[in-house]
């Protein structure tokens, strides 16, 4: 072998070499407070039964998550976002802006977002315009929008109780609140002609609304705290607090599984998490997480998450999104269209 063809050949094994030096384990995934206890147990269950370390997960919400997914391609940027809401072309567009072209979209289910108080209250049923007329900045009175006056449920429906206006909910980061605003506020505010043929959705900032923050813990934690206040997060947390919390009914409809899986319940929505496959090379593991998420184990009809309180997708959808993972399926701006 001539001396140039062996110097090519020891650099090609060099690379080699370093390629596999620089293939990272761990897996870096950030996203949607709600997805994020689903995510962690799957997590746990991966750490423990594999060769591979517990992937890192950060709670940063939807929004942030996907704003962190798409800075770019590098060990510096998430492998894996979880979103409580479907990816927005703008979100998508920006991503492709910054190299990120190859996206895999992974369903995992449906979620309900849960209109809740303490226990030690009676229920109070509520419709989706009451929610929006307590929350909006801006509601109509007399046929004018004007500045929220309402402080008190009563003032908005002398059927509802004398109790002072308090909601905790998610901040702008949160999927959670993306879905709030399009499925309650943009929704009622189509009910009221003041306005117009805008889709409405400014909360309220004088303290009848409280962001609460990426962890839904402390939101809970603040409702049995105050008795006055209602929060909103996803069903999977009321579920799990239903010793000390109970859910409003939405315009007459209670937020179970049932009501849920088949959208009945007005305040339903799908989850997702999204695989940057531009890092295969580094990470090949995260596929092998992904695998395990979608797993019957995990989301099949009896699967572990359903305990936690994810709904399930269907088997046809489960195993739609099982081959469209093992194919690495691409996912494009006209899918979120």
């Amino acid at each position: 072998m001539n001396r140039i063809l062996k110097t090519t050949v020891l650099a090609a094994a060099v690379m080699s070499v370093a390629g596999v030096a620089q293939a990272r384990e761990q897996i870096n995934i950030v996203g949607s407070s709600t997805v994020y206890p689903f995510a962690s147990f799957v997590a746990e269950e991966f750490g423990a039964t594999t060769n591979y370390p517990t992937p890192v997960i950060e709670s940063t919400g939807s929004g942030g998550g996907l704003r962190l997914f798409c800075n770019g391609i590098g060990s510096d940027t998430p492998d894996i976002t979880n979103a409580s809401r479907r990816m927005k072309v703008s979100e998508f567009e920006r991503c492709a802006e910054n190299g990120v072209t190859d996206i895999t979209e992974v369903y995992i289910g449906s979620d309900g977002i849960a209109f809740a108080q303490t226990a030690d209250n009676e229920p109070m049923p509520v419709t989706s315009e009451q929610i929006f007329l307590a929350v909006a900045q801006l509601v109509p009175v007399d046929g004018e929008l004007v500045e929220n006056p309402y402080t008190n449920w009563s003032q908005i429906d002398s059927s509802l109780p004398d109790r002072d206006i308090v909601i905790v909910g998610p901040p702008t980061t949160s999927g959670t609140r993306d879905a709030f605003e399009e499925l309650v506020m943009e929704t009622a505010s189509a009910n009221f002609p003041e306005y117009g043929d805008e889709e409405y959705s400014d909360v309220r900032t004088d303290g009848g609304w409280i962001d609460g923050g990426e962890n839904d813990n402390l939101i809970v934690q603040r409702l049995t705290q105050d008795s006055t206040a209602f929060g909103i997060f996803g069903y999977s947390f009321l579920e799990e607090n239903d010793d000390v919390l109970i859910g409003s009914t939405i315009d007459g409809v209670e937020p179970t599984p049932d009501t849920i899986s088949n959208f009945e319940y007005p305040v339903a929505r799908s989850m997702f998490f999204y695989i940057k496959n531009q890092h295969a090379e580094e990470v090949p593991v995260m596929y092998e997480y992904a695998d395990m998420f979608v797993s019957d184990m995990m989301i099949g009809s009896d699967g572990l998450l359903k305990d936690l309180g994810l709904i399930v997708p269907t088997e046809e959808a489960r195993q739609r999104v099982q081959s469209d993972l093992a194919d690495r399926k691409q996912l494009s701006a006209e899918d979120l269209k």
